[in-house]
């Protein structure tokens, strides 16, 4: 089964824990804080398979955690980091962050990789808040949250000759004339239901992939039809190959699907009728067909070459494979060019997210919530009065206090983050 979109949720590895503890050699008075730091979370990583050409490994397992970190060890001991977790993609894959829309990674390239949730890194083991006025504090820091989100992974097709139309035009048919593959074909509407590939050779030894792609109809830009699986797979060809029933046997005319079809290629992406375009008037073996093209080509107007065939008695296909490669060969890959660095850099103001922000709930608690907060929350050890005091410092420096007294807060009232209560003293 051929899959192109699917929606995933990743989790990446947590940081290992950082350990408070304290030297207890013999002969060594006093010995100090010897809690090592946590290790860092894995990473989630997708690498570029070029062996696989569906997203089906992602059907049937839509979560991934990675392992998260070792925990710092007595001696000042780090912990172990967690190796990555890398999962294979065909080549064309895009992810895309579900919530944002954030393109996060997209690869085209054999090896290539792209991190898709960075590990958290190693909580601090208590030799790390040594000071001279606490020579031995009881403090350590929980380990940081991996990055989870969900994530929608597309896969664009990459091929050289995209095959597109009205559906029953003979893409399919097409295809399986001049390459290898074996497209399911049958005279009724969408009868393709998934792009198919196959590999055309010249005869004279020049080789290509082509794509037939599900069949478009009007609106399909806006998702009508089968358009939106259609759409993202013309976005990597080359040329675009434009197959016409030029003997009308649905009773459309040639001229109005040309308008038609390119018209929705345009609403999805301005810049692919940049790209060369080839008319392939098929069906050319029906009488009508004759006369239809001769209409057609005065509509046209030489902007663009067409090519009678006939995929039924095979006429055609000859001067057609070899003017797709002539194309193919002035048509450079869609490699995407090194960018050179600036001579000036320009930093741009970003507004940064506040740190924390205060709801109440109807039954008249204070509700805290924010990314950072709540990472310094997730990092705090309750467990030691020491790092509840440190945690307690950081809400103060932040300004959490004053705010809540600003919204009505007095002593005694119920103050809530994340699944946790406190109560608010003056």
């Amino acid at each position: 089964m051929f899959v192109d979109q699917v929606k995933v949720y990743v989790k990446a590895g947590d940081g290992g824990d950082g350990l408070a503890a304290f030297r207890r050699e013999i002969y060594v008075p006093m010995g100090g804080p010897a809690g090592g730091d946590g290790g860092n979370g894995a990473d989630v990583i997708f690498e570029v398979d070029e062996g696989l050409n569906t997203l089906m490994d992602f059907r049937y397992q839509r979560h991934f955690k990675a392992k998260r970190g070792e925990n710092g060890m007595s001696k000042g001991q780090h912990g172990k980091n967690s190796a990555p977790m890398v999962l294979a993609v065909p080549p064309g894959t895009t992810v895309r962050d579900e919530a944002t829309g954030e393109v996060l990674a997209d690869l085209v390239e054999h090896g290539q990789r792209g991190v898709i949730a960075k590990g958290g890194r190693g909580g601090r083991g208590n030799i790390r808040f040594a000071t001279p006025k606490n020579p031995a504090p009881e403090l350590a820091e929980k380990g940081e949250p991996g990055i989870e989100r969900d994530i929608i992974i597309e896969l664009k097709l990459i091929a050289d000759v995209g095959l597109v139309g009205f559906p029953s035009v003979g893409k399919s048919t097409l295809l399986s004339v001049v390459s290898a593959a074996k497209p399911k074909i049958a005279d009724y509407h969408f009868t393709t239901l998934a792009p198919n590939l196959g590999v055309v050779e010249t005869e004279d030894q020049r080789a290509f992939v082509m794509a037939d792609l599900p069949g478009l109809i009007e609106g399909a830009h806006e998702g009508i039809g089968l358009g939106h699986q259609f759409l993202r797979h013309v976005e990597r060809t080359r040329v675009v190959v434009h197959v016409i029933d030029m003997a009308g046997t649905e009773g459309r005319d040639p001229y109005e699907d040309f308008k038609t079809i390119n018209k929705e290629l345009h609403e999805y992406d301005t810049t692919i009728l940049e790209r060369p375009q080839i008319i392939v008037a098929n069906k050319m073996d029906i009488p009508e067909a004759n006369e239809n093209l001769e209409i057609f080509k005065e509509q046209i107007d030489g902007k663009y070459p067409i090519y009678p065939i006939s995929t039924v008695t095979r006429t055609g296909l000859r001067e057609l494979l070899f003017a797709i490669a002539d194309t193919l060969a002035t048509v450079p890959k869609n490699a995407k060019p090194v960018e050179e660095a600036p001579e000036h850099i320009v930093y741009r103001f970003q507004e940064e997210a506040p740190a924390f922000q205060i709801t109440r709930d109807p039954d008249g608690a204070y509700v805290l919530y924010g990314e950072k907060i709540e990472k310094l929350f997730k990092m705090t050890d309750l467990n030691r009065d020491e790092s509840v005091q440190r945690f307690a410092r950081q809400l103060r420096g932040m300004g959490v206090d004053e705010a809540l007294r600003k919204k009505g807060a007095e002593d005694g009232d119920t103050v809530r983050l994340l699944k946790y209560e406190f109560e608010f003293i003056e």
